[in-house]
């Protein structure tokens, strides 16, 4: 199956895009979920993000404390690497078991740090940039998700560029302050035939 990797900034409208994909017959298999189930209560890496970080990082529910664990692996890059060198080997078995088991057209793998870490790129055909202008991403992760504009662009600035991010793009979606939803769905709809006419499918 020909496989498509998904990428953007925070606040591209990644998810808005996989779910149009989804609709029209798409796999989607998003990375993000895949570590929020992980690290939901009794999720599978929480007793080792406990035994090395400590009881602090578990809510009340069981669930990874997801703001104490942003602003520690933040503060401290180390840190950072050991969180991921904890998710990064769980999320990369259920996303190849997600993939065995996909169906669809297509599978699309949706892969926020694909660019950062390029961990993904040898599981992919094609890199696909939803691409954004900060202030937009800046405007709709604040209404979403209650952080400061501060705490926002401390987290861009440990992302990819735009430039960054369109070296490594076979397709592009502008997703940007200009695009509205019937542009985006169009733009989508496009690379979808596109993809299936790679795919063989008319």
């Amino acid at each position: 199956m020909l496989k498509i990797g998904l990428t953007g900034g925070m606040g591209s409208g990644k998810t808005q895009v996989a779910n149009i994909l989804a609709e029209q017959g798409a796999s989607v298999i998003d990375t993000d979920v895949v570590a929020h189930q992980l690290t939901a209560p009794n999720g599978l890496a929480m007793p080792s993000i406990v035994d090395r970080f400590g009881q602090h990082m578990r809510a009340a529910d069981g669930s990874l404390n997801r703001a104490l664990m942003r602003q520690h692996v933040f503060a401290d890059p180390d840190q950072r690497k050991i969180l991921e060198s904890i998710l990064h080997p769980m999320i990369a078995h259920s996303v190849h078991e997600k993939a065995r088991q996909a169906r669809g057209f297509y599978i699309v793998f949706v892969v926020p740090l694909l660019v950062e870490t390029r961990r993904w790129l040898n599981e992919v055909d094609r890199v696909c940039v939803v691409d954004c202008d900060p202030e937009t991403q800046i405007e709709r992760v604040k209404k979403r998700s209650g952080l400061t504009t501060a705490e926002i662009e401390s987290i861009l600035l440990t992302q990819a560029t735009r430039e960054q991010r369109q070296t490594l793009a076979d397709d592009t979606i502008n997703n940007g302050q200009q695009a509205d939803l019937g542009a985006l769905i169009k733009q989508v709809l496009e690379l979808h035939r596109q993809w299936c006419n790679l795919e063989g499918y008319d």
